[in-house]
């Protein structure tokens, strides 16, 4: 941090910055102060117990700070938790503060008010959280068995489809994608998992952006698989794509697999700590480039690119779904301890497309491959 002191003030559901350091699932804003080598909260009575058993952190109520007596004295209720903060600064030294760029506007402008400077530093924030905990890579790897396990239930659900002419029945009914859905969800709450949202789409679909997928699925075309499930009890996500058919395969489909399968092979060779996210993505590039597809790297200046491998390589996976570092065309520097989704992709605008996404921990001497999938084109029974 460009501060030895950093001030907080948000919750831990919705906060991965607040998160990373509270493991707990805390749904009310608290306050949350590091200054002079000491770590401090300050919250509602009812949350005493669970912050005092997260070690190195000292709980302080909110009485401390003159809760009562704000209510004694009429201090409008939007403006307590403020003048709490204020006091918990002033008694507890913090002058000045580093802060993260989602801070609330409102304290902010009564802080600074009131002499205490904020300086955001969203560059710092960013870069504490590159370096997963034990515990957090430990629920990333249990979303990940989480995502394999929907991948199972839906290539199930595939393998037992027939094809009747260009439908796709199961049962005697058509097979959708709501219906396999409903089984990756299934298979989610199994694992002790969960997502609000997740890909399953087919045909034009699968290269619209992230277009959810709906409805029945044909035979012959693309069908994009792409689950980024939240582990339940630390809050961390994991993120893996597979591309899957019903029947014949056209060749088209079949070369975009092809060449996803030998980019996302040339790329995962280039990650080692040092390594810059430009390189690790060139090297997914030059593999499209040289079968005749555009990529980002061959694009004009303001040219919206919509075929072949248009979209960057991937990004950092932990507590947001899509953290740093992006592995695009950039000089970002890969580190030791980043979880990376590497996500090479090949599409036609009307046909769709192929992608192939694995899950890596970015090592001393390269990466651990987190995610355990085999990448076949036809699903097996």
């Amino acid at each position: 941090m460009s501060d030895d002191t950093v001030l907080m003030y948000a919750d831990t559901v919705r906060s991965p910055d607040l998160r990373y350091l509270i493991p707990h699932a805390v749904a009310d804003p608290f306050l949350y102060i590091e200054h002079d080598g000491s770590r401090h909260v300050v919250v509602r009575s009812l949350e005493l117990e669970r912050m005092a058993a997260v070690p190195g952190l000292q709980p302080h109520a909110e009485e401390a700070f003159g809760l009562d007596e704000l209510h004694g004295q009429g201090v409008p209720s939007a403006e307590i938790p403020r003048r709490v903060a204020l006091n918990a600064c002033r008694q507890l030294g913090v002058a000045s503060a580093s802060v993260p760029p989602d801070f609330p506007l409102g304290l902010a402008d009564f802080l600074r008010g009131h002499g205490v400077e904020l300086r955001v530093d969203d560059v710092a924030f960013t870069a504490r959280r590159r370096v997963k905990t034990p515990t957090q890579i430990e629920g990333i790897r249990r979303a990940q068995r989480g995502a394999e396990a929907a991948v199972d239930a839906i290539t199930a659900l595939l393998a037992a489809a027939e094809t009747r002419g260009q439908a796709v029945v199961l049962d005697g009914e058509p097979l959708t994608c709501e219906l396999l859905k409903a089984a990756a969800r299934e298979a989610f709450a199994a694992a002790g998992v969960s997502a609000d949202e997740f890909i399953v789409a087919h045909g034009y679909q699968t290269c619209v952006g992230h277009h959810m997928g709906s409805g029945e699925i044909l035979a012959g075309e693309p069908i994009t698989v792409d689950l980024w499930p939240r582990d339940e009890a630390t809050g961390c996500f994991t993120d893996m794509t597979r591309t899957y058919v019903v029947g014949d395969a056209p060749e088209e489909l079949r070369t975009y697999h092809r060449l996803c399968a030998e980019a996302l092979e040339r790329s995962l060779a280039a990650i080692r700590p040092g390594a810059l996210a430009r390189d690790v993505h060139g090297a997914a590039c030059a593999v499209f480039e040289a079968a005749g597809y555009p990529t980002q790297r061959t694009k004009r200046p303001g040219e919206v690119l919509l075929d072949g491998f248009f979209h960057s390589l991937g990004h950092g996976v932990g507590l947001e779904v899509h953290e740093a570092p992006g592995l695009a065309q950039n000089d970002e520097v890969l580190v030791e301890g980043d979880v990376l989704a590497v996500e090479p992709g090949c599409y036609r605008q009307g046909f769709g497309g192929a992608r192939l996404e694995d899950l890596v921990i970015v090592t001393a001497d390269g990466y651990d491959l987190v995610t355990d999938y085999r990448y076949e084109l036809t699903p097996a029974p």
